[in-house]
């Protein structure tokens, strides 16, 4: 893949990478060092920028020490596994969301990210495509959403977590699905409100309820047991 550096496109990544980061407190995990160096050095991250690492251990130990609000990380790290950083991170600090780069395309890999409850989830293979790139990432995540694109949502749909999920406490209503179908999308309230034609208070009820069903604390994890049970479309409208 050719990245073409005086294009549009990628001037006004730079321009949305600096608008998107201003003011978080950002870590980053990657196994390549190349990567990882590059990565910091651009200039719309290094300012965001807190710590950087290339293993699990050294990444935690970050986590802790600077407390940020956003971690990236890649899968596959020097040592230890990002997914295993992911576990640890959303148990620790539960307010520092969670975006993954995948090496491996696979249902089995797309799932363990998944149970590790990613606020969003991009293949490397994605990266400088426009399909689920790392600005759309970091757009829908800062607006709270839940980053999956559809290739990630369908590999979700179809894998089989392990350990084997729990019931649903309670089957969804069709509505109830919409609403989670959207969140799954990325979309937030006033949107999904937007799309339906319903008040955001009747959003915020239907989300809640979904919460409760799938035994859910948050929108990434309705989002993502949803999608492990199967319950919603993984296609684009």
């Amino acid at each position: 893949m050719e990245l073409r550096l005086d294009s549009h496109s990628n001037r006004e990544a730079i321009h949305q990478a600096r608008r998107l980061l201003h003011r978080r407190r950002l870590v980053v995990v990657f196994g390549d060092r190349l990567t990882l160096c590059s990565f910091c050095l651009a200039e719309p991250i290094h300012s965001s920028l807190v710590g950087a690492a290339t293993t699990e251990e050294e990444g935690l130990a970050l986590v802790r020490r600077t407390e940020p609000d956003l971690l990236i990380c890649s899968s596959d790290l020097e040592t230890g596994y990002g997914i295993n950083l992911l576990k640890s991170v959303r148990s620790e600090l539960p307010s520092c969301q969670l975006l993954i780069v995948l090496v491996r395309e696979t249902e089995a890999v797309v799932c363990e990210a998944m149970q590790a409850y990613a606020d969003g989830v991009i293949f490397k293979s994605s990266l400088g495509t426009g399909r689920g790139d790392l600005i759309s990432a970091l757009h829908t995540i800062a607006d709270g959403g839940v980053y999956f694109p559809e290739e990630i949502r369908r590999l979700a749909s179809a894998s089989r977590p392990s350990p084997p999920l729990p019931p649903l406490i309670e089957e969804l209503t069709p509505r109830e699905l919409e609403v989670v179908t959207a969140v799954a999308r990325g979309l937030k309230n006033n949107a999904i409100a937007q799309q339906l034609g319903v008040s955001m208070e009747t959003v915020k009820t239907h989300v809640g309820n979904a919460m409760d069903k799938l035994n859910a604390r948050d929108r990434t994890q309705m989002a993502v047991m949803a999608l492990l049970h199967g319950l919603i479309n993984p296609a684009t409208d």
